[in-house]
Parts: structure tokens; C-alpha cells; sequence
């Protein structure tokens, strides 16, 4: 990172670079001259009482003495991906939506109230792609009653990361007691190699309704509820894939959502007695397919953060990290 004028380092930020993406750099843990520098780059989300706040892509959020810069400027937003399908965040998070969709829902301003009986987080919080228009405090105060009255925790979702996410609210959430619990990638890919994916899809099954058998493979709800179903259910152009096992439970299951030129992939789960032998490739290049005689040429998924194995599975066949997002839990 370059940080100098006529050689000299330059902290070239203030308070007012609030909301902007910003590369710092500032003093090792031992505070003297000489130290290792530290490089942080992400959205200043905060600068109060001499303490600047900067969220990371990922959503963490880092603090940093003012009296610890040593250099620092703002640096346009991330370069644009150079390969797979280009897409913004205010493309691809109301696909994301209609994808896994609520039971009960509410507008409150442009944000969206989603319960769905407490099945999955991303069913049961607020989206905000937008003002909710109210003050911040009265917002949450709205949202935290509305899932009291259905017997739910309230939490709100936010992504980081991509151009237009929303880094300040998360730090705002922060400030006003709420947790993060979960974080997780948006990951995108090109459809077609999926579709074209060394895998044997032959004993891959398609059907437009998830039948028991596909349901006792599920492993997030292994009796699920009318709520359950309507929410897997739902969608633009819903598919769901299995692959027969020795008994009744599939050797490995999926789920596709075909919503014009995206594709997005869920419930990719395999047998752990099955597990190696290219099922969740399988699955889903047979569900790419489909995706793709729809008319889609672009994938998306999400993949918990600390599920190692499913990232690399996924960035084998292509995918890339779009943005993340995070559930905000109120205390």
C-alpha cells in the first residue's frame, strides 16, 4: 500500500471520511517507532473519542487508537470481479430473498419483517435493503416487538463486503447491544461448468415438491412442520434433487431456485456414510441442468463461515465470494 507523499507517511482521513472504504496502517502492539506496521482496510464506520472503528470485508470489525495511525487514506471500492458473472449487491440480495421465502411478512419502511415459526435465521429476521423510516432506535424497537409477539428471538440481517452492503448498520447494531451470531459468504460462480461438472448424474432424481424421502435426508429439520415445507417449498422456479440410498433416507439431496439468470443452490447434503464419492457434485451439476434449459447462466449459494469443507468444495468448482453477510441477535 502507498501511503506517502514526497516520502513521507500521511494519515489523509478525518471523521467526515465516515461511510467511505478506507486503508490504514498504524503502530504494532508496542505503541513505539520502529514497531511493525499494521495494514487495515475496509469501511470506517466509526471515529469517536479518538477510537476510529473499520469493518472488514468479513464483518469484523476492528478499533484503532487515533494516536496509533501512522498513515491512512481513502481507496475506492473493491475492483470489480474478473471472472464468473459480475453482479451488485442490490442485484443479488432480493434474489437471495425470494429464494427462502417467509411464512409471515411485514414491510416497516424498505426493510422486511420475516417469520417462518423460527425455522432458520435467514426466515425469521429483518431484511434491510433500505430506509425503514424511522430513527435507527425506533426501527429496532419496532422489529424487536413485532418477533416478541410471535415468540421469536428478533434479529437482523446485514451483508459486508460488496459495493452498496451495509457495513455502518452493523456497526450501528453493535453500538445498540446487538450481537453478531452468524456469519456467512455469498458465493458466486458461472452456471454452465457446474452443469459440465466430471460427475455421474444419472441416478440423480429431480422433482418439483420435496417428498418424505428427500425429507428425511434434511438434516436441519428432521420433522419439519407445515412452516418448514412452505418455506422450502417457495420460490420463483423451485427444484429439488435426491439421490436414492440403501433404505429409505437418500444418499444425498439438494435444492435449486431458478429466478431469471440465477441459479442459487441450497440443502446440498450427503449421507456422511456416502460422503467422497462426488454426490454433492453430482447433485449439483443435475440441478445446473435444469437451471440452465430455464435460461440461467449465473450461480450463487451460502456457506457458513466456519464450514471448511463446503467452501472447498465450492471454490473447486468455481465460485467466488460475493459478499458476506450476518445475523444480528438483540440481547
Amino acid at each position: 500500500m502507498e501511503f506517502t507523499t514526497g516520502g513521507r507517511l500521511e494519515v489523509r482521513i478525518t471523521a467526515a471520511d465516515t461511510g467511505k472504504r478506507v486503508s490504514v496502517r498504524r503502530l504494532g502492539s508496542s505503541g513505539t517507532p520502529g514497531s511493525l506496521f499494521i495494514d487495515t482496510v475496509g469501511v470506517l464506520t466509526a471515529w469517536d473519542e479518538g477510537v476510529l472503528s473499520i469493518t472488514r470485508k468479513n464483518g469484523e470489525t476492528v478499533r484503532i487508537e487515533e494516536s496509533a495511525l501512522v498513515a491512512g487514506k481513502v481507496v475506492p471500492a473493491a475492483p470489480a470481479r474478473r471472472r464468473g458473472p459480475a453482479a451488485s449487491f442490490a442485484e443479488l440480495a432480493p434474489v437471495l430473498a425470494r429464494a427462502w421465502q417467509p411464512v409471515e411478512s411485514e414491510r416497516l419502511g424498505e426493510w422486511t419483517l420475516r417469520a417462518a415459526g423460527g425455522f432458520t435465521r435467514r426466515a425469521n429476521s429483518a431484511l434491510p435493503l433500505g430506509d425503514p423510516g424511522l430513527p435507527l432506535p425506533d426501527a429496532l424497537a419496532r422489529v424487536t416487538a413485532w418477533y416478541a409477539a410471535r415468540g421469536l428471538p428478533a434479529y437482523v440481517q446485514t451483508a459486508t463486503g460488496a459495493a452498496g452492503t451495509q457495513e455502518e448498520l452493523g456497526a450501528e447494531l453493535e453500538r445498540a447491544g446487538w450481537e453478531r451470531e452468524v456469519s456467512a459468504e455469498v458465493k458466486i460462480a458461472a452456471l454452465a461448468p457446474i452443469g459440465d461438472l466430471d460427475a455421474d448424474v444419472s441416478r440423480v432424481r429431480l422433482a418439483r415438491t420435496a417428498d418424505q424421502a428427500w425429507l428425511s435426508g434434511y438434516q436441519r429439520s428432521p420433522e419439519p412442520g407445515e412452516h418448514v415445507l412452505r418455506v422450502l417449498g417457495t420460490g420463483p422456479s423451485v427444484w429439488f434433487a435426491s439421490v436414492p440410498g440403501e433404505g429409505q433416507t437418500p444418499a444425498a439431496i439438494g435444492r435449486c431456485v431458478v429466478d431469471g439468470r440465477w441459479a442459487g443452490f441450497m440443502a446440498i447434503e450427503v449421507d456422511p456414510a456416502r460422503r467422497r464419492q462426488g454426490l454433492a457434485s453430482a447433485v449439483m451439476s443435475a440441478l445446473a441442468r435444469r437451471a440452465l434449459e430455464e435460461g440461467a447462466s449465473a450461480a450463487w449459494l451460502q456457506v457458513e463461515h466456519d464450514n471448511a469443507g463446503a467452501r472447498a468444495l465450492y471454490e473447486g468448482q468455481g465460485f467466488a465470494t460475493h459478499h458476506h453477510y450476518h445475523h444480528f441477535r438483540s440481547r
